[in-house]
């Protein structure tokens, strides 16, 4: 069964305050949002497997410790998902990025896949999903079954905020995904925005509206 991970880490914490706040500006938020992914990518990778290599320093040889070539895939969820990819990938320059872009029928109102483009050995990989906000969770939902589909079997979900709604809602369609949440808010309004949430994260991070 997979575990949902909320961070209380300080930095987050406050960064993440910034980011919720409607007076920061675009690119303060761009800034922000890269941050705190990359915080949440060094809790994220904590239990990756590790090898005992022999090195030569100045001084002598040493047996140290390196990643045992654990790949990782990063799949963000179109658009906003991209924001959150540079925070990942300084910490992880080797991690392949895939793209899963969603749209909302009007009719039906559930997430149907227009676009998808992933690494070809994503069976291999360790597939980091990201996208700012879990709120129904309808797109986190769809974009993980897009991945499954395409081979993908140990995945992980990680989001700047989440609701309790879009939270239950992951867990009981995808019972084997880790979710990791730098902020589980109190609920989701009549218009599915997360309550107090940050807006719209697409929107606040390419200066739209």
């Amino acid at each position: 069964m997979g575990k949902v991970y909320v961070f209380d880490h300080p930095l987050i914490q406050h960064k993440l305050a910034y980011i919720r706040d409607i007076n920061t500006g675009t690119k303060e938020f761009r800034e922000l949002v890269d941050e705190v992914a990359s915080l949440m990518a060094f809790e994220i990778t904590r239990d990756m497997p590790l090898e005992e290599v022999e090195i030569q320093t100045p001084v002598s040889t040493a047996k140290v410790k390196m990643l045992s070539g654990k790949k990782v895939g990063i799949v963000p969820i179109l658009r906003a998902g991209i924001g959150m990819v540079d925070g990942i990938i300084k910490l992880i320059p080797a991690a392949k990025v895939g793209h899963v872009g969603l749209y909302r029928d009007p009719e039906t109102l559930q997430p149907v896949e227009y676009y998808a483009k992933m690494p070809s050995d994503l069976a291999e990989r360790e597939c980091i999903v990201v996208d700012p906000m879990l709120a129904t969770g309808g797109s986190a939902i769809e974009a993980i079954r897009s991945i499954k589909k395409r081979g993908a079997v140990n995945i992980k979900f990680m989001c700047l905020i989440a609701a309790p709604e879009g939270v239950d809602a992951l867990k009981e369609a995808h019972p084997d995904v880790d979710i990791y949440i730098a902020g589980l808010d109190e609920k989701l309004n009549e218009h599915g925005y997360i309550v107090p949430g940050l807006g719209d994260a697409g929107d606040r991070l390419f200066g739209t509206k």
